[in-house]
C-alpha cells in the first residue's frame, strides 16, 4: 500500500513538473529574439496615460487600472530612465492604452472614462528609424520572461551597432510585447511631465553658464545618466539650448570646422562619446 501512495505521488511531481515545463516554454522561454532596425511597429498613435515616478516594477499596476478600462485597447508603458543609472525611486515612465493609430478616430466615450480616472491624452508622431523587437504574450508569466530575455538583448545590439536609442516603448497586442526604442526625434516620445524636469535642468544649467562659458559642452546624442536628450524634436533639446547660449555668450561664431574640433574638445572623439554614454537596458 506504502509503494502505492509513493508511487502516485512521484507520478504526481512528475506530471506537476512537466506542466510547468510546458508553461513556461509556452509563455516564450526559448523564444528566438530577433533585434532589428528599421521601420516602426506602430504609426503615429495617441493614447492616454498615466505619469509616474518610481520603480519600474510598480508599474504593473498602471497597465491593470488601463486595461480595465478599455480591454479592447493596446497598452502601451514607455520607460525613460536607465534603472542601472538611475535609483529606482527616480525612474519615470508613463502608463496607458493606445486609443486611435493612424488616421483613426479616438472613441470619445473612452476618452471620457479615462479622463474621469485621472488619465491624460498625448499623441506620439510615426518615428521614422527605430530598433525594434517582439516577444509573445501568452500567459502573465509572458510578460516577466519577455523583460528578462529582451532588454539584454537590446542591449547588446545598441551597444554593437552604436546606436542612441531612447526611449523604450513597449506595446502589447495581438499576443506579442512589441519593444521599440526611436533613433531619431527622440523628443517627440517625450510626455510633457519629462519635458517639464528637463525645461528645469537646462534652466539650473543655465545659470552655470552665466558664470562660467568655458565649462566642456557635452555633444552625445545620448547623456550619460538617464540617456535622455530631446534632440531633433518638436522643441530644441535642453542640452542644445544650453550649448548655444553658452556659444552666443562667449561671442563665438561657429563655422563647420570649428564645430568639428569642438566636437573632438577634450581628446575625445564624439564617436567614443556616443559609445560610452549608451543608455543600459534592464
Amino acid at each position: 500500500m506504502l509503494e502505492w501512495v509513493s508511487l502516485c505521488v512521484a507520478i504526481s511531481l512528475l506530471m506537476s513538473l512537466l506542466t510547468l515545463a510546458g508553461y513556461v516554454l509556452y509563455s516564450g522561454l526559448l523564444t528566438d529574439i530577433i533585434v532589428l532596425t528599421g521601420s516602426p511597429p506602430i504609426k503615429k498613435i495617441t493614447f492616454v496615460y498615466k505619469f509616474k515616478q518610481g520603480p519600474y516594477q510598480k508599474s504593473g499596476q498602471l497597465f491593470k487600472e488601463s486595461h480595465r478600462i478599455g480591454p479592447k485597447l493596446s497598452c502601451i508603458g514607455v520607460f525613460y530612465d536607465d534603472p542601472k543609472k538611475v535609483p529606482g525611486p527616480q525612474c519615470r515612465y508613463a502608463v496607458g492604452s493606445i486609443l486611435s493609430e493612424g488616421e483613426n478616430e479616438a472613441d470619445e466615450e473612452l476618452l471620457k472614462s479615462y479622463e474621469t480616472s485621472g488619465f491624460k491624452v498625448f499623441s506620439f508622431p510615426e518615428a521614422t528609424h527605430v530598433v525594434t523587437t517582439s516577444f509573445p504574450h501568452r500567459t502573465v508569466c509572458s510578460f516577466l520572461l519577455g523583460i528578462r530575455r529582451v532588454y539584454p538583448r537590446l542591449e547588446h545590439y545598441i551597444k554593437e551597432k552604436r546606436l542612441c536609442a531612447h526611449p523604450f516603448l513597449e506595446i502589447y497586442r495581438e499576443g506579442l510585447i512589441q519593444f521599440m526604442a526611436p533613433l531619431a526625434r527622440q523628443g517627440d516620445f517625450y510626455v510633457p511631465e519629462v519635458r517639464k524636469a528637463e525645461r528645469k535642468l537646462l534652466e539650473e544649467e543655465d545659470l552655470h553658464s552665466d558664470s562660467d562659458v568655458s565649462g566642456a559642452d557635452s555633444n552625445s546624442e545620448c547623456s550619460s545618466g538617464s540617456g535622455v536628450l530631446l534632440s531633433d524634436s518638436r522643441e530644441p533639446s535642453p542640452a542644445a539650448l544650453v550649448d548655444s547660449r553658452r556659444r552666443e555668450k562667449s561671442g563665438f561664431l561657429e563655422t563647420p570646422t570649428r564645430r568639428a574640433r569642438r566636437l573632438r574638445s577634450g581628446g575625445v572623439l564624439v564617436e567614443e562619446r556616443r559609445r560610452s554614454s549608451v543608455r543600459d537596458i534592464t
